[in-house]
């Protein structure tokens, strides 16, 4: 099983997340992922938010061998085209670290407030399948790539220079079982999902597994991952994730070593391959400064089962 670090971007600032992506990376987890958001995800009025694409391109120039993802972009704040040029930017400028992770979107007030419309589930997953389409394309070949879709189209649009992994992964967010889950078995390399239990996530795999046997492909060519919290008080739960704590409370490393070791192995029984711990930034302590929770995250890397971190041969361009 492999360990990571997603970051909320709430009230924080650029040398903040610098000093703690290096953290991460001297602790030897094995990747660092931020949100999609224009605001606060924790249910509060919070508006003070880093953007997405500025901060992933920021993290691959700040560290040298984690890898780094965004979980996930929303497919309906960005065209594909312009988002695929960014991605394989990124992925020159990491040396080859780079995930793509792309999702339907949820939020109807961050799609209303930056004027952006916000369509029926049904239509949001099509316009995520159009868009996984398109960035596929654009990220796999320097040929032009014209689309004509109902949502998004290109007219011989070109991705040069092309990533330096030969197949970028490429990631999808999301829990629902009538459409992304069969997506993700078709299209993606990896899945992920926020604060599952250790049980929806088996219940969740067990489908994309099925999936994937309808798709002609095994569940083991897709990553499986999950983003979880952790609290070492409920002070700390409380402050991190607001209204939706006791919602979270199931899917985070809660209480002392022994109950946290149990939950992972849960999670692992399960079926995961990733588990990416979120941190966000801490209400109770804005006026102190203590927007992450650094002794926390080290307190944890101590029992955690992680390796040196060694760069690994971009992905697609092994052997």
């Amino acid at each position: 099983m492999k360990f990571g670090i997603h970051l909320g971007l709430p009230y924080t600032t650029p040398a903040e997340v610098k000093d703690l992506a290096q953290q991460i990376e001297d602790l030897n987890f094995d990747w660092i992922s931020i949100f999609d958001h224009m605001y606060s995800s924790n249910g509060t009025s919070d508006r003070h938010c880093l953007e997405a694409v500025t901060m992933q391109t920021f993290l691959a120039t700040v560290t040298k061998r984690v890898r780094i993802g965004c979980l996930v972009y929303v497919a309906g704040y960005r065209p594909p085209g312009t988002l695929a040029k960014s991605i394989a930017t990124m992925d020159q400028i990491s040396g080859g670290r780079i995930t793509l992770g792309l999702g339907a979107g949820w939020n109807r007030r961050e799609f209303s407030s930056f004027g952006l419309p916000f369509l029926p589930p049904v239509e949001r997953s099509n316009q995520l399948e159009e868009y996984v389409a398109v960035v596929r394309s654009l990220l796999s070949s320097n040929d032009p790539v014209t689309f004509t879709g109902s949502h998004f189209s290109t007219d011989a649009a070109v991705c040069e220079p092309q990533p330096v992994q030969s197949r970028l992964p490429i990631w999808i967010g999301g829990t629902g079982e009538r459409r992304t889950l069969p997506m993700a078995a078709r299209l993606a390399d990896g899945w992920n999902a926020p604060f599952l239990s250790p049980e929806m996530c088996a219940k969740k795999r067990s489908v994309l597994a099925e999936a994937c046997e309808f798709a002609g492909r095994d569940i083991s060519e897709v990553m499986c991952s999950v983003n979880i919290g952790l609290a070492w008080s409920e002070e700390s739960l409380v402050g991190q994730f607001g209204r939706r704590a006791d919602e979270i409370r199931k899917a985070t490393l809660f209480g002392n070593q022994d109950e946290m070791s149990d939950l992972i192995e849960r999670y692992r029984e399960a079926g995961v391959d990733q588990l990416n711990i979120s941190l966000r930034a801490k209400a109770l302590h804005r006026a102190e400064g203590r927007v992450h929770d650094f002794e926390g995250l080290t307190r944890l890397a101590d029992f955690l089962p992680l390796e040196s971190l060694t760069p690994d041969p971009p992905i697609g361009n092994a052997g």
